[in-house]
This record gives C-alpha cells, structure tokens and sequence, in this order.
C-alpha cells in the first residue's frame, strides 16, 4: 500500500487544503496520506475538502499536533450542499435541500449594508435578507466573510432570515478563518464552516456572483 506524509504546519489557509489537494492527486486509489496541520482551522478544512472528495478521513490530536490520515477514495463523496461538517454532530452535518437550484452566490463581506450610519446599514442588512428569503428560487450559496460571519452566529438580527433560505436549498458557508479570527466559531448556527480553496470554486463555477458589503 502506497502511503506518504505532508508536513503543513505553520501553512495559512487554504495552503494546506491545496498541499493535500495536490499529493492525492499525485497518488494512486487506496493509497493512505497523513497529513500534519497544527491549528484546528487547517485540520477543518482539509478534512472538510477531503470528505466531500470522496475520500475517508480519520484525525488525532496530541502535543499541539492535528494528524489526518486520509485513504484516497475510500468513501462515496458527498453531493454538493450535503458536505459534512467536521467536529459537530446533529445541526449542520448536511446542508438542507441538496438541490440547488439558484445561479447566484452572494458574497457577504460585512455584517452592516452600505457606508454611513451603523443602525442604518443594519436595518438595510435586515431588510436585504428580508427580500431575499422570498426569492424564487433562492440562491445558490450565500458566502459570509470577515465581519459578515457575525450574521450567521448566535443572537443575529437576520438569523431567522438565514434559516429560512438554508430551508429552501441555499448552501450558507462561512469562512473558518474569519469564524477563527472573531472568536465565533462555537456561535455558528446556521450553515457551515468553509475554507477558501472551496469558497473560490464555488465563486469560480457560479453564473453570477453579487458583492454585499
């Protein structure tokens, strides 16, 4: 059996994601890759990007250390907006509605709408999901960036809003980086964590992509 290690410790997101990416395609089926990761938004995300390639991940921790050992193929991949979500049980193991049947991405780079008055921008935000919760059909994905996690975590004004568009087959992912960053990703209650690699395929393969900030 064909087995190789990846060292990416001290590599910033989506470094790792695109190592790991690139030694399993360098390996043959069945071959067994473990990679080394030493913060726990890296260890989320390769095995995120793993998981939903089709390939079976197992993970240890020990002495500040993430090891992910990744057998290629060995799994059935999971069909887009049904990804599993690492490190939860229940709420958000799988996107809800796996037929997405929106061209949109949006792109939520701030939790208020508009330059100005911050009460404003977030009556603006609220309204803005407010309308969108009604589309048909609903977007794609909504993709939540630096400050724009806050609305996809605990206690938000729009949160209501989000569940509803997740409900009609929406993927809602946030970054895990800016999640990391603001210390939210234990508040996260909608959607999923996501990481950057993935983030740009979904904008890449979308028909069109609208900037909310």
């Amino acid at each position: 059996m064909t087995e190789k290690k990846l060292n990416c410790k001290g590599l910033a997101c989506p470094q790792p994601v695109l190592e790991t990416k690139k030694a399993l395609e360098e390996l043959p089926a069945g071959a067994v890759l473990t990679v080394v990761v030493d913060n726990a938004a890296a260890k989320e995300n390769v095995t995120l990007f793993a998981a939903n390639a089709g390939h079976l991940v197992q993970a240890a921790e020990g002495n500040g250390e993430y090891v992910l050992t990744i057998t290629k193929g060995g799994k059935e991949a999971a069909p887009p907006g049904e990804a599993k979500e690492p490190g939860q049980s229940g709420r958000g193991q799988k996107e809800r509605g796996a037929g997405l049947q929106g061209k949109t991405v949006f792109l939520v780079t701030s939790n208020i709408l508009g330059q100005g008055s911050p009460d404003l921008g977030q009556t603006l935000m609220k309204s803005f999901f407010t309308a969108v919760a009604e589309q048909e059909p609903p977007p794609k994905a909504l993709i939540f960036l630096n400050t724009g996690v806050f609305l996809t975590a605990r206690d938000s004004g729009v949160l209501g809003h989000l569940q509803k568009i997740a409900g009609k087959g929406a993927a809602l992912l946030s970054c895990g980086t800016c999640l990391d960053y603001y210390k939210l990703k234990e508040k996260l209650a909608v959607g999923r964590v996501s990481n950057m690699y993935e983030i740009l395929e979904l904008v890449s393969s979308a028909e069109k992509v609208v900037t909310i900030a």
